[in-house]
């Protein structure tokens, strides 16, 4: 048995969004809709990765644990290694669920769905993946694709992830939705690693494991949840969050 558990990285330094964590979606900052989400899914402790203060302030004033990190990280995988160091010395959780801040409307099940794949002892990383149903989708290199051979069900191993519009040929498309587990070891190895030629040049981490021989699993879930990255994001997020 696995004892998760759950990292939100969250920073101020968006700049499409300027303080995006902050944005007000229906009187609450939006970090604190995602720790809400996070915290439904029963997947573990909850806790907030941030070099902000602010963030800081505002999670713990909901009532959600934060653990402040460095400022120089140079991406959410980096940050959640050191805020699970400092939360967990002791090494008592050896699965690390990495759940993006802004994801606002993100649901428990995709959640558990991830955390999910790693029954399997050979999976060193697990994400999930949504069928792309539009056509503007497919080629869209924003919308990363996921490349995988089928295992069971809806269980895939990844093979590749691009931004290229892949593969050729009849069948569907995936969506790679950036939410990830991490056996503990494995996300330590990941962030020791240093960048690789794959990664760089589709500007895509996730490769950075595969070319190192690291096995990323994916399942399929039914949606794609909104992330927010520009002011008509968080306007679709309001609505979409708006109180019955």
């Amino acid at each position: 048995m696995s004892n998760p558990v759950v990292l939100i990285p969250a920073r101020l330094a968006a700049t499409r969004l300027p303080d995006k964590p902050l944005a007000d979606i229906h009187g609450v900052p939006m970090i604190v809709h995602v720790w809400r989400r996070a915290m439904e899914a029963d997947a573990g402790p909850v806790v907030v990765a941030t070099d902000s203060e602010a963030i800081a302030g505002v999670v713990r004033a909901a009532g959600g644990v934060a653990v402040m990190t460095r400022a120089d990280h140079p991406s959410g995988s980096d940050r959640i290694h050191e805020a699970v160091t400092l939360f967990d010395p002791d090494g008592r959780h050896d699965v690390v669920l990495n759940v993006q801040g802004d994801l606002p409307t993100i649901e428990p099940a995709p959640i558990r769905a991830a955390l999910a794949l790693l029954d399997e002892p050979a999976a060193d990383i697990a994400t999930i993946v949504a069928e792309i149903r539009r056509e503007e989708e497919r080629s869209n290199p924003s919308v990363v694709k996921a490349i995988g051979t089928p295992l069971a069900g809806d269980r895939f191993r990844a093979l590749y992830f691009t931004r290229a519009t892949a593969p050729t040929g009849p069948g569907p498309l995936y969506h790679h939705i950036g939410l990830y587990a991490y056996r503990r070891a494995a996300l330590a190895r990941f962030v020791a690693l240093p960048p690789a030629a794959l990664e760089m040049r589709e500007k895509l981490e996730q490769l950075r494991a595969l070319e190192n021989g690291m096995r990323i699993d994916f399942s399929v879930v039914d949606t794609v949840p909104l992330g927010v990255d520009t002011p008509e994001d968080l306007d679709r997020a309001r609505a979409m969050l708006t109180p019955a």
